[in-house]
């Protein structure tokens, strides 16, 4: 956009959204640090001020532009008095425009945000094997398979208070298992951010929320890459999510850097903390703990910002607990039996760490995570599930193009994994092997349109005697935001 002086810009920005009968919306902006100047998008060297929307068509005008008063009290006191922009955080008797008071004054239901996206995706097997395929990541694989809804998301959001702010999102296209229909409204988040204190870089997270446990799980659907989260990583914790109480610190800095990757269309994971731990249930999300035994995370990353302002972002995971898993009866090699548990009611070792490295697309990109660790699996020729060992990671390289016609992002990744996959019945040993290279195109921030190629060789772990079987694959993926 152009640049403008920044009270002089401001006051134009708010004065063009009356004149033209704009709802009133809040509108957020960001102050360049060096050269004062005003922006309506984060960016390099750019300070976050807050959210504004138009006081009120009675305001009096300064230059002939209507004024406008912070949508909420998130605007710096110092940046506020130096660009003329009255703060909600400034003293009793300061200078404050008209309209301050009514926008503080909004009752809490008021300041929530309504927003989501849906993707809608097409497969198409390339070969014979491709019909044999089964991946835990995407349920549109296989035979039958046509146009299918992966997301419906809607997320309710916003600040209660000061203190307190929510999150609750369910998804209106899952699939209960076992089930043959689509389609079900299924809880996904459903928490309380309690900050502990003003600077909002200490907080408490309270209900059913992502486990800080990799990279790519934290980091949202909406702005992956790739089609779907790789098995070493995913396999750790069921939907990503669980129950339980989470405390994470986010220092000024990288507070600011973790909302600028995310907002900035460079693909970040979001703000998880610098640092995070916790304790959650263990068994997934939208199931009850099955062993009064909780599990504990310990979550670190970090984003550096180089001088000619590239980023990158490195950070370890860990976890640790006992996990529950559920049996069934088996036909393997001829003889049907259901397998015993080494810990039938405390439940298996399960534990994991992981580490990551993200270097961001600008325009050149890599992205690498990597896990060991022991959980629970099928050892076949004993008939019981004991703890065993596993690892797997997965590589990608991406590039970003601007243009008159949008954002393209082409990328390639390859992904292993050797381990057991805990979710499913019996915990069945699982080996992947996959590369899979496409592009996202994004014309406009509303609509993502992805097309990638997939040779999959990975073992079918939905029903026993559960085979290896190859496939390859062209994937479509049409994606909404609102």
């Amino acid at each position: 956009m152009k640049r403008l002086p920044l009270a002089a810009a401001f006051w134009t920005m708010c004065g063009t959204a009356a004149a033209e009968g704009a709802p009133q919306a809040a509108i957020e902006l960001y102050v360049d640090t060096a050269t004062r100047q005003i922006f309506a998008e984060p960016g390099p060297g750019r300070q976050r001020l807050g959210k504004f929307v138009q006081a009120s068509d009675e305001a009096p005008s300064v230059s002939g532009a209507v004024v406008a008063a912070p949508a909420r009290a998130e605007a710096p006191a110092a940046v506020a008095a130096s660009s003329g922009v009255a703060s909600a955080t400034a003293p009793a008797g300061a200078s404050a425009k008209p309209g301050a008071s009514a926008a503080a004054a909004k009752a809490w239901y008021e300041k929530l945000s309504i927003r989501g996206y849906v993707q809608m995706r097409l497969n198409e097997g390339l070969d014979d094997g491709a019909k044999d395929l089964k991946s835990p990541g995407d349920r549109f694989t296989g035979r039958d398979q046509g146009f299918g809804i992966r997301r419906a998301r809607v997320v309710i959001s916003g600040d209660v208070s000061d203190r307190m702010s929510i999150y609750l999102q369910p998804d209106l296209a899952s699939t209960p298992s076992g089930s043959t229909t689509t389609h079900f409204a299924q809880l996904r988040d459903a928490y309380a951010d309690l900050w502990l204190d003003k600077a909002k870089t200490w907080r408490i997270r309270a209900g059913q929320s992502k486990v800080p446990y990799g990279w790519e799980d934290l980091q949202s659907s909406q702005n992956r890459i790739a089609l779907d989260r790789a098995d070493a990583l995913n396999s750790g914790v069921r939907d990503e999510r669980d129950l339980g109480l989470f405390a994470y610190w986010s220092p000024g800095a990288a507070k600011e850097r973790f909302s600028y990757l995310q907002k900035s269309g460079l693909k970040g994971s979001g703000d998880y903390g610098m640092f995070g731990i916790g304790v959650y249930n263990g068994q997934g999300a939208n199931r009850p703990d099955r062993n009064d035994q909780l599990h504990t995370v310990v979550h670190f990353s970090y984003p550096f910002k180089f001088d000619n302002g590239q980023y990158l972002e490195v950070g370890a995971d860990a976890y640790t607990g006992r996990y529950v898993v559920t049996t069934g009866s088996a036909t393997i090699n001829g003889a049907t039996f259901t397998p015993r548990v080494d810990a039938p009611e405390e439940g298996s070792v399960d534990r994991r760490v992981a580490a990551h490295v993200v270097y961001f697309p600008q325009p050149f990109g890599f992205q690498a995570e990597w896990t060991v660790g022991k959980g629970p699996e099928l050892d076949v020729a004993r008939r019981i599930i004991r703890t065993k060992s596993l690892r797997g990671g997965y590589a990608q390289l991406m590039y970003k193009f601007e243009s008159s016609y949008g954002q393209m992002m082409p990328y390639a990744k390859w992904q292993t994994y050797r381990g057991a996959s805990k979710f499913d019945t019996n915990a069945p040993h699982m080996e992947v092997n996959e590369l899979e290279a496409g592009v996202e195109w994004q014309p406009s921030s509303a609509v993502e349109l992805a097309v990638a190629f997939a040779n999959m060789h990975r073992t079918d772990v939905s029903t026993a005697p559960y085979a290896m079987v190859k496939g390859k694959l062209m994937r479509v993926q049409l994606q909404v935001n609102y």
